[in-house]
């Protein structure tokens, strides 16, 4: 298959159509040598952008609900909470199929575009929320216009060079773990800045009135750096119809010569264009994705909520600064594991042993979380920053083998509706999970005496219980690898 791959990008070369964005950027991986630096930059920038709002709200939700007034006692914020986190993924489970489809036909950059765009907008205004439907609107319509973290998916795979395919999944899973720990740790540091800083803010300035839009203003400001920037990457998408006389197609050439080599051997390769619903390789890579991404956004609220929470109710009754400490700390342990270590890991074991030891590793971890809030003092802070560390290094660990078997599985003018596929599928888990922690959250605040799992041990067992499921679904017959 070596062989022919390479006599198909041989013969590609002198079929390189100048009026095909998509090629020329096959004939730029070709040429260039060295590693990608500016690709991974882009990449990066752009997958942190569309993360940092998604639980950048975590520190200051439960405070923002107390402040709206619904709530009718402290028992009853965790519910309430769920359902403003949840509007976000309910939105963009109900258009990431569509934006994939946009994605395969018009180009990867316009939807880039309008999703950092959308960021900035949107965001921008939950930070300026005013009651409780508001939120939950400016947060749906921010789902609903996200959709750049699928697009990215298959932007990072296109722009790399197969040698630096786990890089790129690296880079989008780790930029989207990294985002998913700075914007909370944000949203901590910034909320309410009129009481924190009150010789830079006053009450009655415009971040004295709106105490959490400060959060959302910064991470908006950087939406709108990142989308002036991306006005200068390339676009990936295949397009040859600007050249009607040619008689050779450079994209066919390298899908001919797959298809020829899977038929000769017999192995099972990529499912044919439009049918991905019965490629069995790509749904079961994206099923397991799923269950691990619920797991994800649970775990991310109730981390908040219980670190928030009172001490009489088995939470830390830490403050939003104290969470954003803790959460930074934890973005910077991420990112060195995931640059330095997690591409070594991953040529050494494979994407699917990699998930598989991360998500056993995790179980034990979990179960320590109420033990450590019987701790105090510095013991307490060094066993809750290691094991924060621990889990959100896990847990991106997990995912980003996920990815890699997800691209892997189907052809680059699929890539576009398959992640599209991936991130309806995920937002639909990802609604459930944090209208589901709120809920799980609340009831294990009434049972602090119950003789069977009191307290905050309910809510981590049903955490680990998700991740228990998550790694049996990584070995066959379920999970099946697609063949290049």
């Amino acid at each position: 298959m070596a062989e022919e791959y390479n006599e198909a990008l041989l013969e590609k070369q002198t079929t390189y159509h100048e009026g095909c964005p998509g090629c020329k950027v096959e004939k730029m991986k070709q040429l260039r040598r060295g590693y990608p630096y500016l690709e991974l930059s882009f990449v990066w920038i752009v997958v942190l952008s569309t993360s940092l709002p998604i639980s950048s709200l975590y520190p200051f939700l439960y405070y923002m609900i107390e402040d709206f007034g619904v709530a009718k006692t402290e028992k009853d914020i965790g519910f309430y909470a769920g359902f403003i986190a949840c509007s976000f993924m309910f939105g963009r489970a109900l258009m990431s199929v569509f934006w994939g489809v946009v994605a395969d036909r018009y180009g990867r950059k316009p939807i880039i575009l309008l999703g950092t765009i959308s960021i900035a907008v949107f965001n921008a205004l939950f930070g300026l929320s005013l009651n409780f439907w508001m939120a939950i609107g400016t947060r749906f319509l921010l789902g609903s216009f996200n959709c750049l973290l699928g697009t990215m998916k298959a932007y990072a795979s296109e722009i790399f060079r197969d040698e630096y395919q786990a890089t790129a999944m690296s880079a989008v899973s780790t930029a989207w773990g990294i985002g998913l720990i700075i914007g909370p740790a944000l949203g901590g540091f910034l909320a309410q800045p009129a009481d924190k800083y009150p010789n830079v803010f006053s009450k009655e300035s415009l971040f004295g009135r709106f105490p959490y839009a400060l959060p959302c203003f910064t991470i908006s400001a950087f939406a709108l750096v990142v989308t002036v920037l991306c006005c200068f990457i390339p676009e990936t998408l295949h397009n040859h119809k600007q050249d009607n006389t040619s008689q050779d197609n450079s994209y066919e050439i390298l899908e001919a010569a797959a298809s020829e080599t899977t038929a000769s051997t017999g192995k099972t390769g990529k499912a044919s264009q439009g049918s991905l619903l019965k490629n069995w390789p790509l749904m079961s890579s994206i099923i397991v994705y799923c269950v691990l991404c619920l797991h994800d956004t649970a775990y991310s609220e109730i981390f908040a909520l219980w670190a928030n929470s009172p001490s009489k109710y088995g939470g830390l009754n830490y403050s939003t600064n104290d969470v954003g400490t803790v959460l930074a700390i934890s973005g910077v342990g991420l990112f060195c594991f995931q640059v330095f270590i997690y591409p070594l890991a991953e040529r050494l074991l494979g994407p699917v042993l990699v998930t598989r030891f991360a998500g056993a590793l995790m179980i034990p971890i979990q179960m320590s979380y109420p033990f450590i809030a019987n701790l105090s003092g510095l013991s307490q802070s060094l066993m809750l920053n290691c094991a924060s560390i621990l889990i959100n290094v896990l847990s991106v660990s997990a995912i980003t083998g996920l990815l890699i078997l997800q691209n892997k599985a189907v052809d680059q003018r699929q890539r576009g509706a398959a992640n599209g596929i991936a991130m309806t599928a995920m937002s639909l888990f990802k609604t459930v999970g944090p209208a589901g922690a709120g809920i799980l959250f609340s009831l294990s605040e009434r049972r602090l005496n119950a003789s069977f799992l009191p307290g905050s041990h309910m809510v981590f067992f049903v955490l680990n219980v998700i991740v228990l499921v998550g790694v049996a679904l990584t070995f066959k017959p379920f999970l099946t690898i697609a063949r290049r």
